[in-house]
């Protein structure tokens, strides 16, 4: 089995998939910490890639996804402190297992987020 990663975004605030949410996907060197740009998308009506960001080539190592959610939320919301309280949000995993298929959410509002390991 090939492995794949894939994502999506629900905006917590109004309760509803982040639509059209710019993502960054980076590899990282770990002895260097160096950062390669492997990919650039936005989400769709539900919140999720048209595609996994990555698949069948998924290789063992550190990745970092870049949420743009300050552009998000000044888009869909009003009255926002400047500066935003969270503008991008990095998250930065493992793939140990390039076989496995890891997904990784990001549930936002203006103030707050979380993440886990999805399936």
């Amino acid at each position: 089995m090939a492995g794949k990663l894939t994502t999506h975004v629900l905006d917590t605030a109004q309760g509803c998939p982040a639509r059209d949410l710019a993502i960054e996907l980076w590899s990282i060197t770990p002895e260097t910490n160096e950062k390669t740009l492997l990919k650039t998308t936005r989400t769709n009506q539900d919140g999720r890639t048209d595609s996994p960001l990555i698949e069948g080539e998924l290789q063992q190592g550190i990745y970092e996804l870049v949420f743009h959610v300050g552009e998000y939320f000044n888009h869909h919301l009003k009255d926002l402190p400047n500066p935003l309280f969270l503008d991008k949000i990095p998250i930065r995993f493992g793939i140990a297992n390039p076989q496995a298929h890891y997904h990784v959410p990001l549930l936002t509002s203006p103030w707050s987020y979380s993440t886990y390991r999805g399936s």
